[in-house]
C-alpha cells in the first residue's frame, strides 16, 4: 500500500486526475485523502481556460488579451468557493490589476484571521505569551506567485490560468493538501498593460516576416524591462500595488516569480543563485531558497524534465529584484527558455551554448540532464513553468510548519539586531538630518523606507556622531526592527566582491548592477550610529508626504521647447526620462526617426534629448524583419539634421552611450578615453563614482549635493579642442569609488564626465553617465535641469 501511495504522488504532475483516481481504485485506496481534505462544495462547473479564451493554453500562435485573462479569473471566482478574486487597483494605463486567492473554502472564509496571523508572525514584538506556537499551528503558509512582469515572456501569462484551474478543480491528495495548508495568491501579470502591448503586436504581425519579434515600443509604458528593477524605489504604480496590497499585508513566506530567459541555454533555471548574495540577506532565507530550489529541481528531474540548471546565470545581489529577501521570505526565480513569443522554434543540439556556470551541452552537478534539442514552443514553456510551480506548492504545503517556523525565526533575529549571530558588526542604526539640501529627495527616501516597512523615528534631542552634529527633529532608523536589513542595504555603501572568472583573470560579470546606495543617489546625508552613542527618540513618524516635484524654470509653458527622441528599438532610458519629465510637469514632445530625418528641428524645438542608447541602435534602428515604416534609425539624414539643429542655435543633450553617437555624428572635438579597454583593464558594472564639478558654469550651479555619476557602460571624455569644448565635471584621481565595484579606476583620473561643446550658434551637452538613472539619481537631476534650460 505504501508503494502505491508513493507512485500516485510522484505521478501527479504527469497523470490526468481521472487516471489517478482510477489507479487509486485499482490498488484499493478507498480513502484517497484524510477526512479533513475530502471534497468541498462547489458553486458550479469550474470553467477551463479554453472555455473562456477559445483556445487551450500552449496552443501555437495563440495569445490572450488582458480582458480575456480577467474574464477567466472572474468566472473562476463565480464558479468556485475556493477562489477569491480581488482587484487591487488600476495599472498605469487604467487596466484592472488583479490577484486571485486560492485555498479551501473554509480557509478563504477566514482570510482576515490568517492575515492577522501573518502580521503577528512577521513581527515577533506583537506576539503574546505562548502565542507563537499556537499561531504557527493555526497558520497557513502564504505563497505569492507573480508572473508576466516582462510581457514578451508570454508563457508566463498563460501559466497562471493553468495553475488556477488545476488548484481549484483538482481532487488528488497533493492538490487537496495545497489548498488545506497554503494560501496561494496568484498575480497573473505584474504588467497587464504589457500583456496587450505584446499580444496586439503579435497578432498584427502573424504571417508576416515580423512574426515573433518584440514590439517596437516599451512593453511597460515608462520602464519596459526595468519594471523588475523597481522593488526598492517603488516608482511605478504596479510595484506600489503589489507591495502595498500583497507583500506588506500578507507577508508571504514564499514568492515564486515566473520568468523566461533566452533560447540557447537551459530549459529552466531554478535557484540556488550564484554568488554573490547581498550580505544583508539573512542566511536562513538563503538556506531556504537553496532548499526549495533543489527540491524543485529534484522533482522536475524525477518527472523527466531535461535541461534543468541550478546555481547558474543569476545572482542574489541587488534588492531591486528581491524585495522578499529583506522581508523574511524566500524568492524563487524561475527562468524558462523562450520561443519566438508564441511561435515555435527548432533548436539543434549543436546550437546550444554555454552560460554562466554551466555548459548546456555537458552534464554537470548543477546541470545534470542536458536537453537534446529539437522543437520548442509555448506549450513546452507552460509545461515547465507549471511543473516547477506545482513542485514549489507541493513542498510548501508538505512542510507548512517548517516554513512558518523559519519565517518567524527570521523576524526574531531581525528585532534582536546586533545581538543576532552574524550581525555583531552592524551599526545600531542611521540618523538622517532633517536639514537637507533637497527636501524633496529627503522625503522621497523616507517614503521609500516606509513603503518597505521600515519604522522611522524622530530624535528628541541633538546628538553628535563621529564629528557630525545632528539636530533634534532629525530622523532615526534603528536596525533592530523587522525590516532593518532592508534599511541597511539601501543606506550603506556597497562593496561588491572582486570576483574573477579564474585567478588573475577577467572579472566575473554580475547579473545586474552592483550599487544601490540611496543617500548617494539622492544626495541625502546619512550618518551611521554605533551602539555606544545614546540617541533620544520619539514614536515612529506618520506616513511621509512628498512635496510636488519642481524643476526650476522648466515646469511652465514659458520654458524652452523640448524634444525627446524615441527609437523603434526601445530604450528603457527613454522611458525613465519620459517618466521623470512628466512627474516634474516638464512639457516635451516625443520625436521618432522620421521626425528627425525630416529636418527643420530648429523651427520646432530649442532642446533635443537623446537618451542612453548605443550608437549602432541610434544610427541603424531596427531592420528586417520589421516593416519598412519602422526601419532605418536616424541614419545619415538624421545625423545631418541634428548637425543643422545645433549649428542653427539648438541644444542637443545626450546621455551616456548616446554621447558617443553625437561625438561621431557631429564630428565633435571629444574622444572616449575608455575606447578599446578590455574588462580586465577597466570595469565598472553599475557603480556610483565621485565627481568634481566646475562650479562657475551656469549648468552646474544648481548642484548642491555631493557630485556623483552613475557609471554603467559609460564613456569617459578627453577634450581635443579646448577652444570649443569645456569639461564641466571630471573624475578625481583618488577616492573615486563611492559604492559598487570598480577595476582600473586610474584610467578615469582627470577624465571628463560632463562636457559642453559649442558648435555654430548652438551647443551639445555630453553626459558620460545616466543622470536620471532609474528615477533614483535625484542628486544629479539639477544637471538635467541646467542642460534643458
Amino acid at each position: 500500500m505504501a508503494e502505491s501511495r508513493f507512485f500516485i504522488y510522484s505521478s501527479a504532475l504527469v497523470m490526468p486526475h481521472s487516471n489517478i483516481a482510477a489507479l487509486a481504485a485499482i490498488v484499493g485506496l478507498a480513502a484517497f485523502a484524510p477526512a479533513e481534505l475530502q471534497s468541498q462544495p462547489t458553486r458550479g462547473a469550474v470553467p477551463t481556460p479554453a472555455s473562456v479564451l477559445g483556445f487551450e493554453p500552449g496552443t501555437d500562435r495563440r495569445l490572450p488579451t488582458w480582458a480575456g485573462v480577467v474574464e477567466y479569473f472572474t468566472r473562476l471566482d463565480a464558479a468556485s468557493p475556493r477562489v477569491e478574486l480581488r482587484t487591487l487597483g488600476k495599472t498605469t494605463l487604467g487596466r484592472p490589476f488583479i490577484a486571485a486567492f486560492i485555498a479551501d473554502s473554509a480557509v478563504l472564509a477566514r482570510l482576515p484571521r490568517h492575515r492577522e496571523i501573518q502580521r503577528k508572525l512577521a513581527d515577533p514584538r506583537l506576539l503574546g505569551a505562548g502565542e507563537r506556537a499556537r499561531l504557527i499551528g493555526e497558520g497557513k503558509v502564504v505563497v505569492l506567485v507573480t508572473s508576466s512582469i516582462h510581457s514578451t515572456e508570454v508563457g508566463a501569462i498563460l501559466t497562471p490560468l493553468v495553475l488556477a484551474h488545476r488548484l481549484t478543480s483538482g481532487e488528488d491528495e497533493e492538490t487537496r493538501a495545497m489548498r488545506a495548508n497554503a494560501i496561494t495568491i496568484l498575480v497573473p501579470s505584474l504588467n497587464p498593460d504589457g500583456v496587450d502591448i505584446v499580444s496586439d503586436w503579435y497578432r498584427a504581425t502573424l504571417g508576416t516576416p515580423a512574426e515573433g519579434t518584440s514590439p517596437p515600443e516599451l512593453y511597460h509604458r515608462y520602464v519596459g524591462h526595468d519594471n523588475n528593477r523597481d522593488w526598492y524605489a517603488f516608482t511605478q504604480v504596479e510595484t506600489q500595488l503589489t507591495i502595498d496590497s500583497l507583500h506588506n499585508v500578507w507577508h508571504p513566506q514564499i514568492v515564486n516569480d515566473i520568468h523566461q530567459q533566452g533560447t540557447s541555454g537551459s530549459r529552466i533555471f531554478i535557484p540556488p543563485y550564484m554568488d554573490p548574495i547581498e550580505p544583508n540577506v539573512d542566511p536562513i532565507i538563503s538556506a531556504g531558497v537553496n532548499r526549495m530550489g533543489m527540491a524543485m529541481a529534484w522533482r522536475l528531474t524525477s518527472d523527466g524534465k531535461a535541461g534543468v540548471s541550478v546555481n547558474a546565470s543569476y545572482d542574489a545581489w541587488t534588492p531591486a529584484r528581491a524585495y522578499q529577501h529583506y522581508h523574511a521570505g524566500i524568492r524563487i526565480l524561475t527562468e524558462t527558455a523562450s520561443a519566438r513569443l508564441a511561435t515555435p522554434i527548432t533548436i539543434p543540439f549543436d546550437s546550444l551554448r554555454p552560460s554562466r556556470g554551466y555548459d548546456s551541452r555537458v552534464s554537470s552537478w548543477n546541470f545534470l540532464v542536458p536537453w537534446s534539442g529539437g522543437r520548442w514552443g509555448i506549450g513546452d514553456i507552460i509545461d515547465y513553468q507549471s511543473s516547477a510551480t506545482w513542485a514549489l506548492l507541493s513542498e510548501a504545503a508538505r512542510d507548512r510548519t517548517a516554513w512558518l517556523e523559519s519565517f518567524t525565526r527570521v523576524g526574531e533575529r531581525a528585532v534582536a539586531g546586533r545581538r543576532a549571530p552574524g550581525r555583531e558588526s552592524w551599526p545600531a542604526g542611521y540618523l538622517i538630518p532633517a536639514r537637507q539640501r533637497d527636501e524633496g529627495a529627503l522625503r522621497t527616501m523616507l517614503r521609500i523606507l516606509q513603503r518597505g516597512g521600515v519604522e522611522i523615528r524622530q530624535t528628541a534631542a541633538g546628538v553628535r556622531v563621529n564629528g557630525h552634529a545632528v539636530d533634534a527633529g532629525s530622523y532615526a532608523v534603528l536596525l533592530a526592527q523587522p525590516y532593518g536589513a532592508f534599511a541597511k542595504a539601501l543606506l550603506e555603501r556597497q562593496r561588491y566582491p572582486d570576483l574573477r572568472e579564474y585567478p588573475g583573470g577577467p572579472p566575473k560579470q554580475p547579473y545586474d548592477v552592483t550599487a544601490h546606495t540611496l543617500p548617494l543617489l539622492m544626495g541625502v546625508e546619512v550618518v551611521a550610529v554605533p551602539d555606544t552613542v545614546a540617541v533620544s527618540l520619539g514614536a515612529p513618524i506618520p506616513w511621509v508626504t512628498e512635496p510636488r516635484p519642481v524643476a526650476p524654470g522648466l515646469s511652465d509653458r514659458r520654458a524652452r521647447r523640448i524634444a525627446l527622441y524615441r527609437s523603434f528599438s526601445p530604450s528603457m532610458d527613454e522611458g525613465w526620462t519620459r517618466w521623470i519629465l512628466e512627474r516634474y510637469r516638464i512639457p516635451y514632445t516625443s520625436v521618432i526617426d522620421r521626425d528627425v530625418r525630416a529636418g527643420g528641428l530648429e523651427r520646432r524645438f530649442d532642446v533635443l534629448v537623446l537618451p542612453d542608447q548605443s550608437p549602432r541602435a541610434l544610427s541603424r534602428g531596427v531592420g528586417a524583419p520589421y516593416p519598412d515604416s519602422l526601419r532605418g534609425g536616424l541614419g545619415d539624414a538624421g545625423a545631418a539634421s541634428l548637425r543643422r539643429f545645433v549649428e542653427r542655435g539648438g541644444t542637443l543633450v545626450t546621455f551616456n552611450e548616446a554621447s558617443l553617437y553625437a561625438i561621431e555624428a557631429l564630428s565633435l572635438p571629444v574622444r572616449n578615453a575608455l575606447s578599446g579597454a578590455r574588462p580586465s583593464e577597466f570595469y565598472a558594472p553599475g557603480s556610483i563614482l565621485r565627481l568634481e564639478l566646475s562650479r562657475a558654469h551656469p549648468l552646474t550651479r544648481g548642484m548642491t549635493a555631493q557630485p556623483i555619476a552613475w557609471f554603467e557602460e559609460s564613456p569617459a571624455f578627453e577634450v581635443t579642442d579646448p577652444r570649443r569644448a569645456v569639461a564641466l565635471a571630471t573624475y578625481p584621481s583618488a577616492n573615486l569609488l563611492l559604492s559598487g565595484w570598480l577595476l582600473g579606476g586610474e584610467r578615469l583620473a582627470g577624465k571628463a564626465a560632463l562636457v559642453e561643446v559649442r558648435q555654430g550658434r548652438g551647443r551639445v551637452i555630453l553626459f558620460g553617465f545616466r543622470p536620471q538613472y532609474r528615477a533614483q539619481s535625484m542628486a544629479t537631476y539639477p544637471l538635467i535641469w541646467g542642460a534643458l534650460r
